[in-house]
Formats: C-alpha cells, structure tokens, sequence
C-alpha cells in the first residue's frame, strides 16, 4: 500500500470515528424507551401569578350593569382622536402585580395574589365579590405578559409571548427556530427568577428523556433559555487575521509535500 493510500484511509477512519461519536450528542431524548410517564404521575402544570404579572379579570353575571364597576375598561385614545363617533370596542383595564403580589381592584381594594394559580385567583374574587353582586359571578383571569425568551445558540433568537399560558422547553425551542448545529444539546441553560426576586440557574439535557420528568421541563412566565455553543463554534470565534495567516501557511507546506512525494516516489 503507497504512502497516498495509507493517508487516505487514516483520514478517513477518523473522520467515520469522530462521526459515530458526535452523533450521539444530537438526537433529543434518546433515552426514551426507558422513560413512561404514567397518567397522574406528574401534576399538570398551571401558571402561577408573580410579581410584575400583567392581569385582565373580567366579572360577568346577568345583569352586566350589576358587574359594571368591576370592570374598568380603557379607551384607546389614537382611535378616538381620529374620530370620537366612531364606535370601538374598549380594551379591559389590566392589573399590574406589584412586589408584594398584589393588586389594587375596585371596590375590594388591595388584594394578595401573587403565587396562586389562575383557578385560585378566580376562586378568591368569586368569593369576594357575591356580597356585592348578589349571586355567583363568572371571574376569569388572563395573563397577558406571558413571555418567555430564548438566547444563544438557536436559529431564530428572541422574546416570544404565549397565548395560552403553558409551554414547555421543547415548545420554545421549536418557537427559536430549533438549535443550531454548534448548539450543546446536553447544556442547556434555564435562568429563572423566583418570587422573592432571586435568581435560579438550572442545567438541562436534552439528549435525555428523563427531562419530561423535572420540575423545569414547563417554563413559567420571563424564563430564559440559553443554549450553550460547542467547542467547534468557540474555536471558529477565536479565527482571526494571524489565525487565517497560519492556516494559509500550512496549505501551502501540505501542497508542497505532497507535489515532493509526487517527485521522489
């Protein structure tokens, strides 16, 4: 075998290698015939109301002007600058928790409701509000800043708003565009703020299927994914001017050994 022949099968034998080896960090949930999560096991998750929360609450019952003074309402005031005839639909007044996990509603007053869940909430103001209604109203409660943002290595980067109050980390992956090839799927990084204003830093993997198990796979309003780059995309980062320099050198040294092996075999 020529000294040709035995550089080409060296090369070639660790580049299949390295392949092998890489693949195993790409594929999500690789694990996952060993996971079964059985129905009842983990609670479904429901948003809880945390400080800076913005919330619309309406009250109905059958005679809406009973309701009325419990849901104040907004006109928008380019629209009725442009014609004050026209008639547009006002937008609910929205309730912004303060730091305590409060907010001030009419009539009630202060209430606490940081850290309960939407039901609960509802649960709260329903009971609240029959002494002055008279009868059993209908209260919902919406979220309306439910955000959550995804940074680092992903195809489309940014802040993204949920509708419907529930997302989990595949789900905002998908919303970024899917990790880019130089994404470390195995280092995750979620960054969530607690009620108490602290910070929580929390490591996920998602090459394992055991991630549908913990308490971080549904994110909670203002999380922040950051997915960690590979050592490829450090090294391509650190490329500079003296690096392309170096590179070309050793093209031209590898060309002219080869063209001298060319000549002397």
């Amino acid at each position: 075998m020529t000294f040709k022949s035995n550089i080409l099968c060296f090369l070639t034998a660790a580049f299949l290698l390295s392949g092998c080896t890489s693949y195993k960090k790409v594929p999500y949930l690789q694990n996952s015939a060993t996971v079964n999560v059985p129905a009842g096991e983990i609670p479904l998750y429901d948003a809880r109301i945390m400080p800076k929360d913005l919330l619309t609450i309406t009250v109905s019952t059958t005679d809406p002007t009973v309701a009325a003074p419990f849901n104040l309402t907004v006109q928008d005031p380019t629209n009725a600058a442009i014609n004050y005839k026209t008639t547009t639909q006002p937008s609910l007044q929205q309730y912004l928790v303060n730091n305590a996990g409060e907010i001030d509603f009419p009539v009630l007053g202060r209430l606490k409701v940081g850290g309960m869940t939407k039901n609960e909430c509802e649960d709260m103001l329903r009971s609240q509000l029959i002494p002055y209604l008279k009868e059993t109203p209908i209260v919902t409660v919406r979220m309306v800043n439910y955000k959550i943002s995804v940074l680092g290595e992903v195809n489309k980067p940014g802040t993204f708003t949920v509708t419907n109050e529930k997302v989990n980390v595949l789900e905002a992956l998908a919303m970024a565009g899917d990790l880019t090839i130089y994404g470390l799927r195995d280092n995750v990084k979620l960054v969530r703020e607690t009620a108490d204003g602290g910070r929580d830093i929390q490591e996920l993997n998602l090459n394992d299927a055991n991630l549908i198990r913990s308490p971080y796979f549904y994110l909670q309003q203002n999380d922040i994914l950051y997915v960690t780059p590979n050592k490829t995309k450090s090294r391509n980062s650190d490329i500079g001017n003296t690096t392309t320099i170096a590179i070309s050198a050793t093209s031209i040294l590898v060309s002219l050994a080869s063209l001298l092996v060319t000549i002397f075999k």
